[in-house]
Parts: C-alpha cells; sequence; structure tokens
C-alpha cells in the first residue's frame, strides 16, 4: 500500500522525469491552471460524496483530491514535510481563526 509519502516521490520523480502518455506528465505539461482547475473539481466532488451514503464513493473522491493537492504541491515545490511541520506547530493550539476577535460577530 502507498502512503501519501511514497505517492509526493513518485509524483516529483515524474516532474523530474516525464513519462509521456501519463496523467500526471499531462497535469504538468498543462501547467498550473490545469493543476488549479482540479483541485477545484475533486474538491467539489469531495462535498458531494460527502453527503451521499457510500463511504466507497466518498474514500475514492478523497483520493483524487489527495493526489491532485500533491501534484500541486510538487508545481509550487512544497513538501510534504513543510505541511507535516505546519499540522505539528498547530497542535494543541486553538485555529488562529478562533484567536481574530471579530469572530465572535460572525
Amino acid at each position: 500500500m502507498q502512503d501519501l509519502d511514497e505517492l509526493y516521490q513518485l509524483i516529483l520523480d515524474r516532474k523530474n522525469n516525464p513519462k509521456e502518455g501519463s496523467y500526471t506528465d499531462y497535469l504538468f505539461t498543462k501547467g498550473l491552471d490545469k493543476i488549479l482547475k482540479k483541485v477545484g473539481e475533486e474538491s467539489t466532488e469531495v462535498v458531494v460524496a460527502a453527503k451521499n451514503d457510500s463511504d466507497d464513493e466518498f474514500v475514492y473522491e478523497v483520493a483524487d483530491l489527495a493526489y491532485h493537492v500533491l501534484v500541486l504541491m510538487v508545481d509550487r515545490g512544497i513538501s510534504v514535510d513543510q505541511v507535516k511541520r505546519e499540522l505539528a506547530e498547530r497542535e494543541g493550539l486553538m485555529s488562529k481563526t478562533k484567536e481574530r476577535r471579530d469572530i465572535k460577530d460572525l
């Protein structure tokens, strides 16, 4: 079973060593706008799947979103470790949003 770190490394390798005909190569060739469009589409599909009763469909769509977000991260030069560090810094802390004074006015 492949984890997110391994998938990230595979995507990074595909960016650095394009494999003609691969979907990953297609996304990198089309560029940032195409990658962003796919992240947006997959985000919407996750929301729709979450409203349905099928766990299988939801998992499928989350996997698609995770893949496309990793492609975006590789394109932007952001590593999984950077995201892990950000999450670790938040652990046990109140969300930055909740610390804003104006949150009580919502």
